[in-house]
């Protein structure tokens, strides 16, 4: 994780950029690479806590993943900047279209 946020960073400098954590480690190795964004994805109330500590102010933290309207209280009492509830966005019809960027050259 550390090369390519740095790789993107080098390249788009002023791009915001927000890292997808899944464990404390990941948090920490995100904060390690300079990491102002990061989202929480799909952890416990619990290991949100830690991360806010973790974190101490130095990136803006987001909880994502599994979020609900019922667990929106606990999950916001734990410090974290912002909470995605999908319920909003997943209730409603859509078209998920994605785009991937690679560095190899396609063939003719």
């Amino acid at each position: 994780m550390t090369k390519a946020y740095e790789a993107i960073r080098t390249r788009f400098p002023d791009l915001h950029i927000q890292v997808e954590c899944d464990t404390l480690d990941q948090v920490d190795e995100a904060l390690a690479a300079g990491a102002r964004a990061i989202l929480l994805d799909n952890m416990s109330v619990a290991d949100m806590a830690a991360a806010v500590r973790l974190v101490a102010g130095r990136a803006e933290l987001e909880a994502s993943g599994g979020l609900t309207v019922d667990r929106a209280r606990d999950v916001a009492a734990t410090g974290v900047d912002y909470l995605a509830v999908g319920v909003l966005t997943h209730s409603a019809p859509a078209l998920d279209i994605g785009l991937d960027f690679t560095s190899e050259r396609p063939r003719p």
